[in-house]
């Protein structure tokens, strides 16, 4: 219910519960789309194997490299 009030305050996912569920799906989306790049691109088993890690890890990757263009 986004929008819901509840004894004064505004939450936009229903819950709190439901608003880790959220995340957790954002995250798995991401998950399986990056292990579907790296694998895909993978050249031999251990860069398969590299790739899933890095499938893992992607939030990561993704604040470091944005910290580098930040200039942080």
């Amino acid at each position: 219910m986004i929008g819901k009030k509840r004894k004064g305050v505004k939450m936009f996912c229903g819950t709190k519960d439901s608003c880790r569920v959220c995340e957790g799906a954002v995250y798995g989306l991401g998950f399986i789309g990056a292990a579907v790049y790296y694998i895909s691109t993978a050249t031999g088993l251990w860069s398969g194997v590299v790739g899933f890690s890095k499938a893992i890890i992607w939030p990561a990757f993704l604040i470091f490299e944005a910290l580098k263009f930040l200039g942080a």
